[in-house]
C-alpha cells in the first residue's frame, strides 16, 4: 500500500524528474497527444472554467494546459519539490496560486470557489482513506455547478493483486514468475476500486456522474477516471459507467499519429 508518507518520499527523494514527468506521456505520442487526444476530449465540456484546482500536479505537465484555461488555477500537493518546480516554471503566470498540503485537507482553498477540479495519473497511488478525505473536502470547495475528474486506482477489484501488493519484498517478487509482478500493478492503491469512489462520493453529497474504468499497460483494469458534481448542480444527470478494455489502444493509436504530426514529425 502506498502511504502518504511514501508517496511524499517518492516524489520529493526518490524520483529524480528528469524529464519533468513527461516520460509518462511517451506511450500517448508525448504530453501534447495525451492532452489534446486523450484527456480534452473528455473534460472539453467543462473547460475553460474561471477557477480550477488542480490535485497532485507534480511537475506541471497539465498544468500547462489548465492554466490556459482559467482565469485562477490552485495547485495543491504533497510535494515541497513539485510545489517548487512549478513556481519556477510558471513564473510568468500571475493566476497560479501554489500550495503544499498534507495529502488529504484544502484547507487553503475557499469554500464553493472551484469550478473544476482535476488529478490525472497522480491519486492512482493514493489509499481509499485519501480520496474519501479528498471527496469530503471538495463537497464543500466546489461551486454549486462545479465538476470534478479524479483518475484513481481500481486495483482493490483484484483482490490476487491486492494481496501480492502487501507481500514481503522477497515473496512478491516470486509472484513474477506467474505473471503477477510488481511492476504489473503500476504502484497502484491496492484498497481503492471505482465503486468505493462512487459511495465516497455519495457520502459526501457528491454526485458520481460516469465512470470509465481502463486498463493501464496491462490487460486489467486496474484504473478509473470518475467524473462528479454536487447532488444539486446542474451537471446532475444519471449515472453511466463503462468498461473500456481497448484504453490501451487508444494511446496506441495517438502515438502512430505523433509520427505523422508532431512538431518532431517535420524535423530532418
Amino acid at each position: 500500500m502506498a502511504t502518504i508518507e511514501e508517496n511524499k518520499y517518492a516524489w520529493n527523494t526518490w524520483y529524480t524528474w528528469e524529464q519533468q514527468g513527461d516520460e509518462w506521456s511517451e506511450s500517448w505520442g508525448g504530453v501534447d497527444m495525451q492532452w489534446y487526444g486523450s484527456l480534452l476530449p473528455r473534460l472539453h465540456n467543462f473547460l475553460p472554467a474561471s477557477t480550477i484546482l488542480e490535485i497532485a500536479p507534480g511537475f506541471g505537465r497539465w498544468s500547462q494546459f489548465l492554466m490556459n484555461n482559467s482565469k485562477k488555477l490552485i495547485l495543491v500537493d504533497i510535494s515541497e519539490k513539485c510545489i517548487e518546480a512549478c513556481k519556477e516554471r510558471f513564473a510568468d503566470a500571475q493566476h497560479i496560486e501554489y500550495y503544499v498540503n498534507s495529502g488529504t485537507d484544502l484547507d487553503m482553498v475557499e469554500d464553493n470557489s472551484v469550478d473544476f477540479v482535476f488529478s490525472f495519473d497522480s491519486l492512482v497511488h493514493a489509499e481509499d482513506d485519501v480520496i474519501k478525505s479528498y471527496l469530503y473536502e471538495l463537497s464543500k470547495k466546489l461551486a454549486p455547478n462545479g465538476v470534478g475528474f479524479i483518475h484513481h486506482s481500481n486495483l482493490g477489484n483484484y483482490k490476487l493483486l491486492t494481496f501480492i501488493s502487501r507481500l514481503p519484498g522477497a515473496i512478491k517478487n516470486l509472484s513474477k514468475y506467474i505473471g503477477l509482478s510488481e511492476k504489473s500493478l503500476h504502484w497502484r492503491a491496492a484498497s481503492m476500486t471505482a465503486e468505493k469512489f462512487y459511495d465516497y462520493a455519495d457520502a459526501a453529497g457528491l454526485h458520481c456522474l460516469s465512470q470509465e474504468i481502463v486498463n493501464w499497460h496491462t490487460r486489467r483494469m486496474i484504473d478509473c477516471m470518475s467524473i462528479f458534481t454536487k447532488k444539486e448542480s446542474i451537471w446532475a444527470s444519471d449515472y453511466h459507467m463503462i468498461l473500456n478494455a481497448k484504453f490501451r489502444n487508444e494511446a496506441a493509436y495517438l502515438k502512430s499519429l505523433s509520427e505523422l504530426y508532431s512538431p518532431m514529425a517535420y524535423k530532418k
